[in-house]
């Protein structure tokens, strides 16, 4: 059953080091946005307006304080915004307004694609991210998806992951410290199958070989203890070097690439 402790203070909007002149400029905004503020302003019409912001599933919400950020610097004037909004972790229902916006629609008519971008991005990860640590029922889960994804969304998506544990009372490993940022922690991890085949060990049964791994790994262990010894399953080496077999061969580089 999820405990469902709520962040109830905001992270600083500073903390998402925002491109915030691009953003104000509508550089990541969908074009008709942008066209519609600029037929707006152009007509002298500056309508007043409440947006509301909701989804259509049960969800467990995250990136509100993401969002608020982008409203409050890159909009053109947030202090003639009145802006009302859920917490990081809220248990949503479908439907269910998790934000509202007042004001002049010009002020921030081009920033609707990037708060529901990162609204909709950040409680799909919260939310999967609550069912898989009520699944595990206790056990430990490290979040890995770095290697899976682009660099630069790592970050906000940690933090997602970090909410999740919160909500659910247990704690979530992230593999980077870019993951880590936000509120302050550490990336963990495992041991690598590359490391494992760099002792030419084909099988994880011998153990000699399997500890002098350990210690070759725990030895620049950092003070705070941020990595996880454990071993994984090496793949097998031969049944690699067969995939490759008929497989195109990569170009070489050159030192000018």
């Amino acid at each position: 059953m999820a405990v469902e402790e709520r962040t109830r203070e905001r992270l600083s909007p500073d903390v998402f080091d925002l491109p915030v002149e691009k953003m104000r400029e509508g550089y990541y905004t969908d074009a008709y946005f942008n066209h519609a503020r600029a037929a707006l302003l152009q007509d002298r019409r500056r309508p007043r307006v409440v947006m509301q912001v909701f989804q259509k599933k049960h969800s467990f919400l995250g990136g509100m304080d993401e969002a608020i950020a982008i409203l409050k610097l890159c909009s053109h004037d947030w202090d003639a915004l009145t802006v009302h909004a859920l917490y990081d972790g809220d248990r949503i229902q479908p439907w269910e307004t998790v934000m509202t916006i007042e004001g002049d629609y010009t002020l921030f008519a081009h920033l609707e694609t990037l708060y529901l971008g990162v609204l909709a991005r950040r409680t799909l990860i919260t939310t999967n991210t609550v069912r898989v640590l009520e699944a595990a029922n206790g056990k430990p889960i490290i979040f890995m998806p770095a290697r899976h994804d682009h660099h630069r969304v790592q970050t906000g998506d940690g933090y997602a992951a970090y909410v999740a544990g919160r909500i659910v009372g247990a704690p979530v490993g992230v593999t980077t410290d870019e993951q880590a940022s936000w509120w302050g922690g550490r990336g963990i991890g495992t041991v690598p199958h590359s490391l494992i085949a760099s002792y030419g060990v084909r099988r994880v049964g011998r153990r000699r070989h399997q500890h002098h791994r350990a210690r070759r790994f725990r030895e620049p262990l950092r003070p705070d203890g941020a990595r996880r010894c454990t071993c994984t399953r090496p793949a097998a080496l031969g049944r690699s070097s067969r995939h490759l077999r008929g497989a195109r061969r990569p170009v070489a580089l050159g030192r000018d690439g």
